[in-house]
């Protein structure tokens, strides 16, 4: 893998993105210092389409809330973060489409996706807007529009990296993408396929590296004086592992816990596992009383987390000692790969983007060893530490009953929960969660006979509380 490649692109291709969303919010006439008003019918004297107009709404109320930086930074990246991982995929044929996005069979910049674009099968495809941009011969427009469309496609694979994308996102999609000197050309000539072979890890020196002037802003002395605030701090703690350092810690932790009840159990690739050293046989005694417990574990039953997991270089890892466990033990690779998502790997990140990544290179480790693992219906144990989006309405309490009190500690607890993350310590407990979460389940039910008003409120109540649930319901563990 070579770095030095993996980093210029990464820094160049965030500059080059930033600047080009930047432009496509001109023309729409969003700038640093102006805005146009809500429900223009023209910029620039072209008029908007109905989606247009909408979608201009929606960036103009996004820049008013967050800033204009802050979106043009948010929409660089969630672009970035798209073409990283359908290039990983791509180069993997791990792609549910079967279609190659930005290069040919012989790793041209050569879309498949664009050459054979009339026999793509893709969810939410209008394949008369295909024969009108093919006709009209309107390539750029016409790559841009499958591109997006494959984009939400992949929703029902990888949900959690592919949300559906239509509202402002798409108003700033960058221009000129099949040009030589692309951000996608760049990415396909400038990093090499064999980067990319069944390596994630790939994916998380990206992020390390796209965030790499951001941590420079952390870490150049100008901050030294003032608090880093709660936006910063994914920058100043994102350091990537090293291979080795993960493996030393993993091997000598999950692996040590498995080896010590099954002494006859094959760990001769783990290249960094240590051989217990020599004991008094006070300690040896002690030790034995430890593997006859560890002897009755069974591979499902063990729990990994990582509290603060990044892009989940930990847990990827971690995930391919637990194959060696399972296959120990006598399963099938499909069924364990299946088994170590929902029962054995939990992991948490204050930061939304890392979250993302950590979940697409878990889900691409859990392909590689089966390949039906790509869909909605699969769990895992992965979660994006939230602060709740709203305050809790005086007309929830009659809903909540005997929870109110619960409910009411758990938005006040996660209140500052991106800058605290994983070191918060609750004072609830798993029944009383498993419990109030029930509860919220039995209401969502029983509105369906109410009123809009109520059902409204039900399910707000819902929004609010379910992500609270699913991290405290980590936190207690």
């Amino acid at each position: 893998m070579n770095k030095n490649a993996i980093k210029n692109y990464a820094v160049w291709a965030r500059t080059e993105l930033m600047k080009q969303v930047a432009q496509k919010a001109y023309e729409y006439g969003v700038t640093e210092s102006s805005l146009p008003e809500y429900n223009t019918d023209t910029v620039n004297g072209r008029l908007l389409s109905g989606d247009e107009k909408k979608q201009l709404n929606e960036l103009i109320t996004e820049v008013k809330k967050n800033g204009y930086k802050h979106v043009i930074e948010e929409v660089a990246y969630t672009w970035f973060n798209r073409f990283i991982a359908l290039r990983y995929m791509e180069v993997n044929n791990y792609l549910p489409q079967r279609i190659r996005v930005f290069t040919n069979d012989d790793n041209e910049f050569k879309p498949d996706l664009l050459t054979d674009a009339i026999h793509v099968e893709l969810e939410g495809l209008d394949k008369q807007k295909v024969f009108d941009y093919i006709e009209e011969n309107k390539q750029e427009e016409l790559y841009k529009y499958l591109l997006l469309t494959l984009c939400n496609d992949m929703n029902q694979y990888l949900p959690d990296m592919f949300t559906s994308i239509k509202d402002y996102k798409t108003l700033l999609f960058p221009d000129n993408l099949l040009k030589e000197d692309s951000v996608l050309a760049k990415l396909i000539t400038d990093i090499d396929e064999d980067s990319w072979t069944d390596q994630v890890q790939i994916i998380g020196w990206l992020y390390q590296y796209y965030n790499s002037e951001l941590n420079d802003i952390v870490y150049n002395g100008s901050m030294s004086k003032s608090r880093i605030s709660k936006d910063l701090l994914p920058a100043a703690t994102t350091i990537y592992t090293p291979d080795w350092v993960v493996k030393y810690m993993v091997d000598n932790s999950l692996g040590k816990l498995w080896v010590n009840g099954h002494p006859n159990f094959d760990h001769s690739n783990w290249k960094y596992y240590l051989a217990e050293a020599k004991q008094e046989p006070e300690v040896i005694e002690q030790l034995n009383k430890v593997k006859e417990e560890h002897a009755k574990l069974k591979p499902e039953d063990i729990k990994v987390i990582d509290p603060c997991m990044g892009s989940g270089h930990i847990l990827v890892y971690a995930f391919d000692v637990l194959m060696d466990i399972y296959r120990d033990a006598g399963y099938s690779d499909r069924d364990a790969a299946k088994s170590i998502l929902e029962n054995n790997l939990y992991g948490l990140e204050i930061d939304e983007r890392a979250y993302h990544l950590a979940y697409f290179a878990l889900m691409m480790k859990a392909r590689s060893y089966n390949r039906r693992i790509l869909n909605k219906d699969t769990k895992f144990n992965l979660v994006e530490i939230r602060e709740p989006i709203a305050s809790l309405k005086p007309e929830f309490d009659q809903c909540l009953d005997k929870y109110t009190d619960l409910t009411h500690y758990l938005v006040s607890v996660f209140q500052d929960a991106k800058e605290f993350g994983s070191i918060l310590n609750l004072d609830c407990t798993l029944e009383q969660l498993n419990t109030l979460k029930d509860h919220l389940n039995n209401l969502k039910e029983e509105a369906i006979d109410k009123d809009l008003v109520t059902q409204s409120e039900i399910s707000e109540l819902n929004d609010l509380l379910k992500p609270l649930i699913k991290q405290a319901r980590l936190l207690v563990q």
